[in-house]
């Protein structure tokens, strides 16, 4: 019986977190390899070299937080309010290598510097405002109320792992549990 090969996913995860480790310098096969505790030949039956693999690690991102997400959010039946409500819930406990906050920092710090990157960024924060808009837009009659909903939405998606500041008198939970429901509301 032949040897099991590492599977191409795994690859590609472990890219993902190399990424957010160490930026897409830190996406090396040798590293890779050590890391799921496999021989790096195995790498070149999926890839043809590094660059393929960053550009597969890219599109499985790319998919993995729009159409993934959008796809899970949508299964269950409820009103756009208990579908925002899902995705707020499902983004703030998601802890896969495609939905961490490391890989979006990561990628969002490589699109700086890579223009292709940077499209590939565009279109993935484009499709996620699209959908808000649709969640938003079911409740919110005023374009400018959607918006602004859409933006903070994201934006503490994005932000709330940049900041370092205290709470106050509250935990993040809970401030973050309050803003939930304003925008719910």
């Amino acid at each position: 019986m032949g040897a099991i090969r590492t599977p191409r996913d795994k690859w590609i995860e472990e890219g993902l977190r190399a990424l957010a480790a160490g930026g897409p310098e830190g996406v090396r096969v040798e590293v890779l390899a050590q890391a799921l505790g496999v021989s790096k030949g195995g790498f070149y039956g999926y890839f043809r070299n590094r660059s393929a693999l960053l550009e597969e690690m890219l599109a499985t991102w790319e998919h993995g937080v729009t159409e993934d997400v959008i796809e899970r959010i949508e299964r269950d039946p409820g009103d756009a309010r208990e579908r925002l409500g899902r995705l707020f819930d499902y983004v703030g406990s998601a802890a896969t290598p495609v939905t961490d906050a490391g890989v979006e920092l990561a990628i969002r710090d490589w699109a700086r510097r890579d223009e292709a990157v940077a499209r590939c960024l565009r279109r993935a924060d484009n499709r996620r405002m699209d959908y808000l808009r649709a969640l938003y837009g079911a409740f919110c009659p005023d374009a400018d109320d959607v918006e602004a909903r859409c933006l903070i939405t994201f934006s503490l998606r994005i932000g709330d792992h940049l900041i370092a500041a205290d709470d106050g008198p509250r935990s993040r939970a809970e401030v973050l549990a309050a803003v939930r429901n304003r925008l719910l509301s």
